[in-house]
């Protein structure tokens, strides 16, 4: 972390340095407006404090300039006390916050941290509005980059791939790029979800038939076999497949040749087998519900994919990517998301995982009429399922979300309740249930 401290009282910036330094933070220092501007075109900052009054070019001056031409970072600003109004109005003009002489240096340490992570939180999801559309796995955690790394080295080989994890996780997605990455990628991907299927009409899906198979089979049908066949086949939810068509089903991976259904003749097939199961397959092969050698030849190459509370760090880029979607499929204009309704995001369970995150931000962009989504879109309740989600913990941030705010507008309930997302009506209300006095 880097920061920039200007104030032409020489005592106050060699303070803050000495501080920040103790705290293994790297500051520089300088005395006015202008060779702020200068060092700010010259080096990259994570955040800059720097006072109202200065010579040459003014706080609110620099202020504008940053906003305006200047790098994206966050600014504290430092006021005198009689100087309290201005310090306000600078927030209107982009500054994070404002902190009054004299300061305790703790206290300016622990604001630099926070607005120096919101920023970073802040340029994941415009980093997450950037991605390309199309087939994405996205993600930047230790956990992620590793499945990334297990998708490229698995993608241009020929072996079965298992791919685990729970429901909403992106299971078909990661199944989608091992198909894209490969040499297979300008023939089929054929996906079927076996659990979606009745078992007599999923062996015909898979195998197909012969004209006069069966009552009601007038005319031949392709199975899903041959329609893979150079191509890739994404058996979904296997743990649900059928003892009896498991059997079948391991005759084919041994063999690579099926029969259709009132067929006399084997045809022979080329098909990579991508599998995905939320269910614990071992287990299933103790109770006897799924055979051993059929696991062995699904499981060659093994993906599991991480629960999102596990990896709360990717909301923001998540939601990011998630704006740029709906922004195309509802043709609106909504630019970002405010870290009130990012941390009420990164605070809840997701028992539905991904998939569950996108209907919550699919509702915020039917409810939100401004370019910014906030608390008040954010509806999580829809998604209570078996007490999963914490309620006590949403309320306790919400609780605390609201000090944060009524302190930063020096209890202005209008301007707290406006980056809150409330009305003041709301506010009022949240102010009664929590005893916020």
């Amino acid at each position: 972390m880097k920061i920039l401290v200007v104030d032409d009282e020489k005592n106050i910036t060699e303070s803050i340095v000495k501080y920040l330094k103790l705290e293994k933070i790297k500051a520089e220092a300088c005395s006015n407006g202008l060779s702020a501007k200068r060092i700010l075109e010259e080096e990259v900052f994570d955040a800059a404090i720097f006072d109202l009054k200065m010579p040459g070019m003014s706080g609110i001056e620099l202020l504008k300039w940053i906003h305006e031409q200047g790098p994206s970072i966050p600014v504290i600003i430092m006021s005198a006390y009689g100087e309290i109004n201005d310090a306000v109005e600078s927030m209107k003009l982009g500054a994070k916050d404002y902190i009054v002489k004299p300061f305790d240096p703790e206290e300016l340490f622990i604001r630099i941290k926070r607005i120096v992570e919101e920023n970073l939180i802040r340029q994941k999801v415009e980093s997450g509005k950037s991605a390309e559309s199309g087939i994405n796995f996205i993600g930047e955690t230790k956990e992620i980059n590793k499945i990334k790394q297990l998708i490229e080295k698995a993608a241009n080989t020929p072996s079965n791939v298992l791919i685990t994890g729970e429901s909403g996780t992106g299971k078909e997605i990661v199944a989608r790029l091992l198909h894209e990455k490969s040499d297979r990628k300008n023939n089929n991907f054929v996906p079927v979800n076996i659990g979606g299927i009745q078992e007599n009409l999923l062996e015909s899906e898979l195998f197909g038939y012969e004209k006069g198979a069966f009552t009601g089979a007038d005319n031949k049908k392709i199975g899903l076999f041959e329609l893979s066949s150079n191509g890739t086949l994404f058996l979904d939810e296997i743990g649900d497949m059928s003892f009896n068509l498991q059997i079948k089903l391991l005759r084919v991976l041994q063999d690579k040749k099926i029969m259709r259904l009132g067929g006399l003749n084997y045809i022979p097939i080329n098909v990579r087998f991508i599998s995905a199961t939320n269910k614990n397959l071992e287990n299933l092969i103790k109770e006897n519900k799924f055979r051993e050698d059929l696991f062995f030849r699904l499981n060659v190459f093994k993906i599991e994919l991480p629960p999102l509370r596990d990896r709360a760090e990717d909301i923001p880029l998540l939601t990011g990517y998630l704006i740029q979607k709906f922004n195309k499929i509802f043709k609106k204009n909504i630019k970002s998301i405010n870290n009130e309704a990012l941390k009420l995001l990164q605070s809840y369970n997701y028992p539905g995982n991904v998939r569950e995150l996108e209907n919550i931000i699919e509702r915020a962009f039917i409810y939100c009429e401004s370019e910014t989504i906030t608390t008040k879109e954010i509806d999580l309740k829809m998604d209570n399922r078996q007490d999963k989600i914490k309620t006590g913990k949403i309320k306790d941030l919400e609780k605390k979300l609201i000090i944060e705010a009524l302190q930063k507008w020096e209890g202005n309930k209008t301007k707290a309740a406006d980056e809150l997302g409330f009305t003041r009506r709301t506010l009022f209300n949240k102010l009664k249930e929590y005893k916020i006095k």
